[in-house]
């Protein structure tokens, strides 16, 4: 696995091969940041923005958005062995001072804590038979954790059919093999 644009280009991140965790092929995170960049619906401009990753794994997605100089990126994993490989990839590649590394429940995280920080873009990758994503985004809105010109990024499996615009602003869904990417908007 690597990162595929910004300062850390064609650095490598350590992943694990557990069933729990699937990490975010390259491809697929290639084609979501295409559209974050490029996309009219979707566009967000990601230099010094705050993100939020949750259900975060090994980091792909975060580490992609600290290659191309994003402020600063919150992970959330519980998974041990995913944060662990998560904390080594942030640490073998000195980002340390740019990220906060949580390893506890996602909703415990966000109904327990307050923010000081709003997040400009928040991403979800939550197991794919997980549901209860659903029940965190309600969360993230209720908490009001997000800046007014904000996106949310969901990456679900290309055959669910939830509902989600009941939730948020759904912008545009792309699939890419079996994963399919929601983009939106709180």
């Amino acid at each position: 696995m690597r990162i595929i644009s910004g300062k850390l280009r064609g650095k490598k991140i350590l992943y694990t091969k557990s069933l729990k965790t699937r990490p975010l092929r390259d491809y697929v995170r290639e084609n979501i940041f295409n559209v974050i960049v490029h996309g009219k619906k979707t566009k967000l401009s990601l230099e010094k923005a705050n993100i939020l990753d949750l259900y975060s794994g090994i980091g792909s997605f975060g580490i992609e958005c600290l290659s191309r100089n994003v402020n600063k990126v919150v992970f959330v994993e519980k998974d041990p062995l995913a944060f662990s490989i998560l904390k080594k990839n942030i640490s073998d590649l000195n980002l340390t001072s740019k990220t906060e590394l949580i390893t506890q429940d996602i909703k415990y995280y966000l109904e327990k804590l307050s923010f000081k920080d709003k997040f400009d873009l928040i991403f979800l990758d939550p197991p794919y038979k997980d549901l209860s994503y659903i029940e965190v985004i309600k969360i993230i809105k209720e908490k009001k954790i997000f800046n007014k010109e904000n996106k949310i990024i969901i990456h679900r499996e290309r055959k669910c059919k939830e509902k989600l615009d009941n939730f948020f602003k759904v912008e545009l869904e792309k699939n890419y093999g079996r994963s399919k990417i929601i983009f939106g908007s709180l």
